[in-house]
């Protein structure tokens, strides 16, 4: 059996490795694409390298632009890539514009297609990540959702013969990452940041009240700074380095691992760090409305907080301890290979 998998952006890179490495297992040919969606090294090659993915078959090279450019490059480049390799299934991502292009473009060759990750919901429709992920579900054949939650979204809009529980494959390779690795100096009893989303680096004033409250914590907090904050502020003169605020460049996974592991508490907006902050059991607080991973909200791992209220949640009492796995046991990519192997 012959699966091509498209990647193109961080999170993807990460679910990529251990999916790599049980199709290896499993004997069957794998075919990688990188659409180039995130080109700065700090957000792609170095992720191939330190998690042992395969160097890609296919890189498009498409860079940065518009929601509209950016995915309409990826689907134009990938047609004579589909074709050339004529997979048993064309296996994509989570939810950015490499995702949605992907499946638009199998469905069109008439190539099965997966998406795994499907069912995640934030019933925010101002979030291009929700039009990518929803679209997506109803093109696919078969989808890998996480967890039951995401399973029973999939039932609600009628796609639950089409829908096989894995689990989460960021599971995996945070189980297998954890401990091969220091963390940054300075992160024991740090607050680690991260923030990247429009809805909180595009309006100046937004950004500027969150970087604010961030600087007046009480303990350091390391900024894990992202192309996009790092552009948005300077042209907003918005000083990253003041107060409790240390700046520092995005981390290479395994260091990431660390470093969240040692530290006291994360403050995000990012969807992926939230879990991986719950399954290390360091509390949470994310800048939005709203979240996917609504397991990290039930359990109390995790609080939605809007500016003005970032302080308050991530100095609160430590959650209660639980062994709930939602996100399953760390054998998602072999139940994921296994499922397209039925399915085929």
């Amino acid at each position: 059996m012959k699966i091509l998998s498209v990647v193109g952006a961080r999170p993807q890179f990460v679910k990529l490795a251990p999916v790599a490495d049980a199709i290896a297992a499993a004997g069957h040919e794998h075919v990688i694409v990188h659409t180039g969606q995130h080109y700065d090294p700090l957000l792609s090659d170095v992720f191939f390298d330190d998690l042992g993915i395969p160097a890609p078959d296919v890189h498009l090279g498409v860079g940065s632009g518009g929601h509209g450019q950016q995915t309409g490059a990826i689907l134009a480049a990938l047609d004579d890539v589909l074709l050339a390799h004529a997979p048993d299934w064309v296996l994509v991502y989570g939810d950015t514009n490499s995702t949605l292009a992907a499946a638009i473009a199998a469905v069109k060759l008439h190539l099965p297609l997966a998406h795994l990750e499907a069912g995640l919901r934030s019933f925010n429709r101002a979030m291009p990540e929700e039009h990518n992920r929803v679209l997506t579900d109803h093109a696919a054949d078969l989808l890998l959702a996480p967890t039951e939650v995401a399973l029973g979204h999939l039932r609600e809009e009628g796609l639950g013969e089409r829908t096989v529980v894995v689990g989460d494959v960021m599971t995996d390779v945070l189980y297998r990452t954890r401990g091969t690795a220091e963390p940054e100096p300075g992160a024991e009893g740090a607050i680690v940041a991260t923030i990247h989303r429009a809805e909180n680096t595009d309006d100046p004033v937004r950004l500027a009240s969150i970087v604010s409250e961030l600087q007046r914590l009480g303990r350091p907090v390391l900024l894990l700074v992202h192309p996009r904050l790092r552009a948005k502020a300077d042209a907003a003169g918005i000083e990253l380095g003041a107060g409790a605020l240390e700046p520092r460049d995005p981390l290479a996974y395994p260091a990431l691992v660390a470093t969240v592991a040692a530290s006291q508490g994360v403050v995000t907006d990012s969807g992926g760090l939230q879990k991986e902050a719950f399954l290390l059991r360091v509390p949470c607080t994310t800048v939005r409305t709203e979240t996917e991973w609504t397991e990290t909200v039930d359990l109390g791992w995790n609080l939605l907080v809007e500016p003005g209220g970032i302080a308050a949640a991530a100095s609160r009492p430590r959650p209660a301890a639980t062994d709930a796995t939602p996100y399953g046991t760390g054998d998602a990519a072999e139940r994921t290979v296994a499922a397209l192997v039925r399915a085929r």
